[in-house]
């Protein structure tokens, strides 16, 4: 990081918190790519999974299920 770069994160800090997510979310959004559809592709996309859920075609997984999977799977994982 350069010393510019050191300056705005530091003068970002003072900020509340509120204006420190609305910037991050400004920032983070200036890095993702440009797509004019993309919100209608989300939204067809969360119809057809609400679709899916409605007729059964899928089921939920309880997290408490999920939880127990990944918590053995981590366990079994050799971090060294």
């Amino acid at each position: 990081m350069n010393n510019f770069s050191k300056k705005l994160y530091e003068d970002s800090l003072s900020l509340d918190e509120a204006e420190r997510a609305s910037l991050a979310a400004h920032l983070l959004e200036s890095l993702e790519p440009t797509d004019s559809d993309a919100e209608a592709k989300w939204q067809k996309e969360i119809e057809r999974r609400l679709s899916e859920l409605d007729s059964g075609e899928v089921q939920t997984i309880p997290w408490e299920s999920v939880r127990a999977k990944l918590s053995g799977k981590l366990k079994a994982v050799d971090f060294d």
